[in-house]
């Protein structure tokens, strides 16, 4: 495959990590402003606390079915862009005037 000749493994491991721990924190962010707990988002997802806890830690590998069980569970609209990844010393990102999206982060923001 080409993206294998282009990527290697630690950069591709790095990526997803990176995205699991953005969808984490958002999906903690409607946690608590929803005052909601995780034992809360457990029973509407029809999951134990232990695997909510384990998409909460960031350090899971999680699947569109994880991510659109939690947003239906919390109500939530899951948006998911792909963009060019700008040069060095080029422009910023399209959209770094939209507070939803993190410095230099993947976009994977969670809306309600």
């Amino acid at each position: 495959m080409a993206w294998r000749s282009q990527r290697n493994h630690e950069e591709v491991a790095a990526l997803g990590a990176s995205i699991a721990r953005q969808a984490a924190a958002s999906m903690a962010g409607l946690l608590d402003a929803r005052d909601m707990t995780r034992t809360d988002l457990a029973a509407a997802m029809g999951v134990s606390t232990g695997r909510v806890s384990q998409i909460l830690s960031g350090d899971e590998n999680l699947t569109v079915r994880s991510l659109a069980a939690a947003a239906l569970a919390l109500q939530a609209h899951v948006e998911i862009r792909f963009h060019e990844t700008p040069s060095v010393g080029q422009g910023t990102r399209s959209d770094a005037g939209d507070p939803s999206f993190g410095p230099a982060s993947p976009v994977f923001p969670f809306a309600h």
